[in-house]
């Protein structure tokens, strides 16, 4: 009888604080989403493959590092075939603003329904905002990675490396000659 009431307690516990019944995981196809974007229009899952870092609060320290950690060492992700995206539930304002402030050339996402974050398992019922996790997306929809222990101050070099390990494509020296001379 003891047993079953911390069971039970545990189980509240987990729907009090938004507990997911089935969490994503390796293998899964990714929930679709159409988000707004900070360099305007929305973005969704497309033909090839997406990093989708979740981040809690535009404005707040340990986002303010990770988005840092972006700027100044985005080229390494840069160097794969890939879209990358810092999402958050805050309004696209917020994120413009923050995106602005630390000179983010890479798009930040808007979640303010909570939808999206709901879908990825990653809302904090609890604290009010998404919990900070990169999932790495390939291009037919598959999750390949979930990393729910981001480091914020090597964000962009634990994503580069994350992406050498499951093999995703480089750009082609042909690509980014192309891109430089644009």
């Amino acid at each position: 009888m003891r047993h079953s009431r911390f069971a039970l307690l545990g189980i509240l516990l987990g729907l009090a604080l938004g507990a997911n019944a089935e969490e994503l995981k390796v293998g899964d196809k990714a929930p679709e989403f159409n988000l707004e974007s900070t360099h305007g229009g929305t973005y969704q899952l497309g033909d090839k493959p997406v990093v989708l870092a979740w981040f809690p609060k535009a404005y707040t320290r340990g986002c303010t590092v990770e988005c840092q950690s972006l700027v100044e060492n985005g080229h390494l992700i840069e160097a794969f075939d890939v879209d990358y995206f810092m999402v958050s539930c805050d309004p696209i304002e917020d994120n413009k603003g923050f995106a602005a402030k630390h000179h983010a050339e890479f798009p930040m996402l808007s979640d303010p329904t909570t939808e999206v974050a709901k879908a990825y398992g990653v809302w904090n019922e609890g604290w009010g905002v998404p919990n900070r996790h990169n999932f790495y997306i390939g291009a037919d929809g598959t999750i390949l990675a979930i990393d729910r222990k981001v480091n914020v101050a090597t964000a962009a070099e634990d994503i580069a490396a994350k992406l050498a390990e499951l093999n995703v494509p480089r750009v082609s020296e042909e690509e980014t000659e192309t891109t430089s001379e644009t």
